[in-house]
């Protein structure tokens, strides 16, 4: 929620928000919280991380992260998304010993009920002005991944897989790296 008289709120905020394992982030100074995942949440988030970083060990080209993190875009901008990566070179310029700064190349939003319109709305919209390179929006109750990738100064069409179809996520950010939806989606 905005302050009630109206003043965005900012960073010096934001670290001072309870750490009640809930997720708090402003986005455009407003105040979002969000409740802990539920299990397949979870388990999903674990599989997304589990399977880059074992791509990361064979071609270490870069870092993976998950929440919590929090990724300061501006002084009124400030999320924690559930998965991030970044090449050793994007990392050299934006990760920081307390946060992140700046655009990771790529963020994952796992949804859930509660920030499933948020993730397709509002977040998509930060990510897409802040310059990140690849956004994926990940649905574990219809089994589906919509991928956002930059074209020029935005992003262009989604790309939807789903588990349905046997459908295999790739990025040219991760060259070789294959992510079956059936092993993301997997208990």
């Amino acid at each position: 929620m905005k302050r009630a008289s109206g003043l965005k709120l900012t960073y010096d905020d934001f670290v001072l928000f309870p750490d009640d394992g809930q997720r708090h982030e402003i986005i455009d100074g407003e105040h979002y919280v969000t409740p802990s995942p539920i299990p397949k949440h979870q388990t999903v988030s674990i599989n997304l991380s589990w399977m880059i970083r074992a791509g990361l060990e064979t071609h270490p080209i870069g870092r993976v992260f998950h929440a919590p993190l929090d990724v300061v875009f501006t002084e009124f901008d400030v999320v924690e998304p559930d998965l991030l990566y970044f090449s050793h070179e994007r990392a050299a310029e934006v990760l920081t010993a307390r946060h992140v700064r700046g655009a990771p190349e790529l963020v994952v939003e796992i949804g859930s009920p509660g920030t499933r319109q948020r993730d397709e709305t509002i977040k998509r919209r930060l990510y897409e002005r802040s310059g990140v390179s690849e956004y994926w929006v990940v649905d574990p109750e219809i089994d589906r991944v919509r991928i956002y990738r930059r074209a020029g100064d935005g992003f262009g069409k989604p790309v939807e897989l789903s588990l349905e179809t046997g459908d295999v996520l790739t990025t040219p950010l991760l060259p070789g790296l294959e992510l079956p939806l059936a092993r993301i989606f997997g208990e």
